[in-house]
């Protein structure tokens, strides 16, 4: 099954997974608080100060530069593989909805680790069609395109982390958050957090301390993904409203408290 095979995520509000909105961008997009600290990295491309728009892909084409270039939906042939078809046109099929919305905005702030995603989607296509069951492979992908954090971080929320022990990891190493960045990746991720709820959890990549500014983490991304690599899964949970500073509840402690969300590691 093809990514673009997948459902855009369901919310409470019918009109974030419609693909009937009206031809302003900002129809897609009023409904996003681009205040939220997860947004930070994507707040150049907030869509309020730009002109009218006729389609998402019309904005997403003006307003950043990619390796690709953004068509209507219309433009995928029915029966092709999403991926194998941006691999080989260079373009992008493109929903009038939030989820293509955000899935532009990462082509756009992250060119290489996108571009190699596809890249390895496409190799595994290649190799072994498109079928029922995707593999560990595109699995990995899948998940690392709809839903992955980068997490640059002391060794010891790390460690913490690892062992899922959330009281040390939130409470107890607060003050070491301070060193650490936190930046959204998975489109459908960005999505699902237009509308905020506790057990959102992100599926975490881990990145070396010391990188500067987006680019340096894409290229970081981009350089270190393989086929073999991905097979292992390398990611973490993390319930990301848990991040210190990102969610206002969560700076009384007791918010660490449901095992629903923050569950012991089996």
């Amino acid at each position: 099954m093809s990514l673009r095979g997948m459902s855009a995520i369901s919310t409470s509000a019918p009109a974030l997974t419609s693909d009937s909105f009206a031809s302003s961008i900002n129809t897609v997009t009023d409904c996003i608080d681009w205040q939220r600290p997860w947004l930070d990295h994507l707040a150049g491309f907030n869509p309020s100060q730009a002109g009218h728009c006729a389609s998402v892909a019309d904005f997403l084409n003006q307003v950043g530069s990619a390796p690709v270039h953004f068509v209507p939906q219309t433009a995928l042939p029915q029966g092709q593989a999403y991926e194998q078809f941006i691999f080989a046109t260079g373009t992008v099929p493109t929903r009038e909805n939030l989820h293509d919305f955000f899935n532009g905005l990462c082509w756009l702030a992250f060119p290489q680790t996108k571009k190699k995603l596809n890249q390895l989607q496409a190799a595994e296509i290649a190799a072994s069609g498109v079928q029922n069951l995707r593999g560990p492979v595109r699995d990995a992908l899948t998940v690392l395109d709809e839903n992955a954090a980068f997490l640059s971080a002391p060794a010891p929320l790390w460690d913490a982390l690892e062992a899922r022990d959330w009281q040390r990891l939130f409470v107890d190493l607060r003050p070491l958050w301070a060193q650490a960045k936190l930046v959204l990746f998975g489109h459908a991720l960005l999505e699902k957090l237009v509308i905020p709820r506790k057990a959102m959890t992100a599926h975490v990549y881990r990145l070396p301390l010391a990188l500067g500014d987006v680019s340096e983490w894409d290229k970081c991304v981009a350089e270190s993904l393989s086929a073999e690599q991905l097979k292992s899964k390398p990611f973490l949970p993390l319930p990301v409203l848990g991040v210190p500073l990102w969610w206002q509840d969560n700076a009384d402690f007791s918010f660490y408290e449901d095992a629903l969300v923050f569950r012991p590691r089996r």
